[in-house]
């Protein structure tokens, strides 16, 4: 009786070993190939899109649908995403063993729909540092801000008027923290609230401070980025101020968008890699003019244009909006899946993010024989 318990016993800790080495050797992308009889060494590839149910095409093969786990051997793969009625997403990615790898797709409608903000006219939309408001002038009738956050369904989130007048031809631009607007009109310059109705007998003439008021505010955007630059690596920091004509964080603020001034090269491993890191090419050699994004998470620097371009941070971090002539495009932030999300007649380069990434705001007369042109919004997702 005794033996067969020990039997007992030392069965059940050789199946319960060899069952934890399967799920072992599962989790970290083996899978035992019959022809070799053996634990062969795979990658995982974990498959998500917004929205979900995606199909999931792996070198021209239709595999399954998102959001998917995918076990791969080593090696270069091309991952295509598609789904009816969107943009197709497409990535030449590495898979290597053991390590799980990510592909992230969001997806935009590829026939966008068009709704009016505003049918009087709309000129000269500006917008605020942090992308949450615009603002623009209707002719005749006033300065107007516009919130690009959605609200709760029921409530609406229409244009706000902050000042009456006609600022056709006056200059304004939003305060670092966007509470504030300085209008320069013919009459003189005014701090105004961007969020309520100034009535001018309230307006208080600044003139003979704009130059200090403009200081204090530099002051304040350059405090800003001194604090988010204090957790980068020495030599990032050094090149993102002495090599750099401008840069601009990502709102997750783990992405820098930079226009180079000068060449120089960024060090290889600034940060500890990462494993399952973007394999997507990178420039760590920079040119004078070009424009990229430097990854914090992955110490990864990608090129994104070899020339001068209007380009503006999507909301979730994970794209970028570039504002051209003719067609508004909307890419990957390392520079790859550019989609013409809207394409026509449009006053470039004034199209901005709404802040769920849903929607844009573009300024365009639709292509007709007035000049007048209005704000709309583009459903893109």
């Amino acid at each position: 009786m005794t033996k067969i318990r020990v039997f007992i016993f030392l069965s059940t800790l050789v199946i319960v070993g060899i069952a934890g080495l399967f799920v072992s050797y599962y989790a970290r992308g083996y899978r035992f190939d019959f022809k070799k009889f053996g634990f062969q060494p795979n990658g995982i590839l974990v498959v998500k899109s917004e929205p979900d149910g995606a199909s999931v095409i792996i070198n021209g093969e239709l595999k399954t649908a998102t959001n998917a786990t995918i076990s791969l051997s080593p090696g270069i793969y091309d991952i295509e995403i598609k789904k009816d009625g969107f943009f197709t997403w497409y990535k030449r990615m590495t898979i290597e063993k053991e390590i799980v790898t990510q592909a992230n797709a969001s997806l935009f409608k590829n026939v966008p729909s068009l709704s009016p903000i505003t049918s009087s006219g709309a000129v000269n939309p500006v917008t605020s540092s942090d992308g949450t408001k615009i603002a623009f002038a209707v002719p005749d009738a006033g300065l107007y801000t516009q919130d690009t956050f959605n609200l709760p369904l029921g409530f609406a989130s229409d244009p706000k008027k902050i000042a009456d007048g006609d600022f056709t031809n006056a200059v304004y631009a939003f305060s670092p923290d966007g509470r504030q607007i300085m209008l320069t009109a013919s009459n003189g310059i005014f701090l105004l609230d961007s969020g309520s109705l100034t009535p001018q007998s309230g307006w208080v003439n600044i003139t003979s401070r704009k130059d200090a008021t403009l200081a204090e505010w530099r002051k304040e955007k350059e405090t800003e980025d001194e604090n988010l630059l204090k957790g980068l690596p020495p030599e990032l920091t050094d090149i993102l101020k002495r090599k750099t004509s401008s840069f601009l964080f990502s709102p997750d603020e783990l992405m820098i968008l930079y226009t180079a001034s000068a060449s120089a090269s960024l060090p290889e491993n600034l940060i500890k890699p990462l494993p399952g890191a973007s394999t997507q090419r990178q420039e760590r050699d920079i040119q004078p003019d070009h424009i990229y994004v430097y990854d914090v998470k992955e110490d990864r620097n990608f090129l994104i244009s070899d020339r001068s371009s209007i380009l503006r941070w999507m909301p979730g971090s994970r794209h970028l909006l570039l504002a051209q002539e003719g067609q508004v495009v909307i890419m990957d932030y390392d520079g790859t899946n550019r989609q013409v999300v809207y394409s026509g007649s449009y006053i470039a380069p004034f199209a901005f993010p709404f802040s769920n990434s849903t929607k844009l705001l573009i300024l365009t007369n639709l292509g007709g024989n007035s000049a007048t042109t209005n704000l709309y919004t583009l459903t893109v997702k």
